[in-house]
């Protein structure tokens, strides 16, 4: 038990200093003009890097064993949870829109940094599955490496805590605490090595960061200065009605 209390550590170690590097509250296109801080991707980089060494090292698939050790103890029965909780935090950037709660950013920019994000984290798990080709804990399929589920998580949570972070930090906070559970349940379920959970989480969150310094390039090379998106607003009024109205231009 005592290495189950130092995994939940380990996880909620890193979540507070995600918060410490944020876009200020300008333009997509202001911010990919400002000097990119690349301190904003060392935890995500150490997560991933961990991940690598695993690989190779005896020492951490030592512990990967210890871990899952750890949770056959603590296994009741499976659960579905994790295959809804990783989408947690990226319905609740356009839910808490719907509630009046402003954003960062209007719904076309934020939904195309969101897209581009899901690009980045998809092709990246996907490539590096067929890649590595490492086995399951319970030895279903060849495809642990890097959690799916935990990656999807960690970029919603970086999406939720660069739209609303600066509102309050418990956006961030409470978005990062989902995707943790995320990653903890995707072991739980003996679907995971601990090294594929830390790595999804590295890709998933360094994924949402590339995406909002690349996302004004893909923004005028998809649409131009067509702002077909432009007219869209989601309206929430009085707890009682919702509604969306949408205008394009072309």
């Amino acid at each position: 038990m005592a290495d189950f209390i130092k995994l939940a550590v380990l996880f909620c170690l890193f979540c507070p200093n995600l918060f410490a590097q944020r876009i200020q509250p300008d333009s997509l296109e202001q911010n990919i003009n400002s000097e990119f801080n690349y301190k904003k991707l060392i935890i995500p980089t150490a997560l991933i890097s961990y991940g690598f060494i695993g690989l190779e090292s005896d020492g951490i698939k030592r512990f990967n064993l210890q871990m899952r050790s750890e949770m056959d103890a603590l296994r009741d029965r499976g659960t579905y949870i994790d295959d809804y909780s990783q989408y947690v935090p990226m319905v609740s950037v356009y839910a808490l829109n719907a509630m009046g709660v402003k954003g960062k950013h209007n719904f076309k920019d934020r939904t195309i940094a969101l897209g581009t994000a899901y690009v980045i984290m998809g092709a990246t798990v996907q490539g590096l599955k067929r890649l590595t080709a490492i086995q399951r804990p319970d030895g279903t399929a060849y495809n642990a490496f890097p959690s799916g589920h935990t990656a999807t998580a960690f970029m919603a949570a970086e999406f939720l805590n660069q739209e609303f972070g600066e509102v309050s930090v418990w956006y961030g906070i409470s978005g990062y605490l989902v995707a943790a559970c995320t990653g903890f349940l995707r072991m739980y379920n003996n679907r995971h090595w601990f090294t594929d959970v830390v790595t999804g989480a590295g890709i998933g969150i360094l994924s949402t960061k590339l995406a909002y310094q690349i996302t004004p390039f893909v923004k005028k090379m998809v649409f131009g200065d067509n702002d077909f998106f432009k007219g869209i607003k989601i309206d929430f009024h009085g707890g009682e009605t919702f509604g969306v109205v949408l205008s394009a231009s072309f």
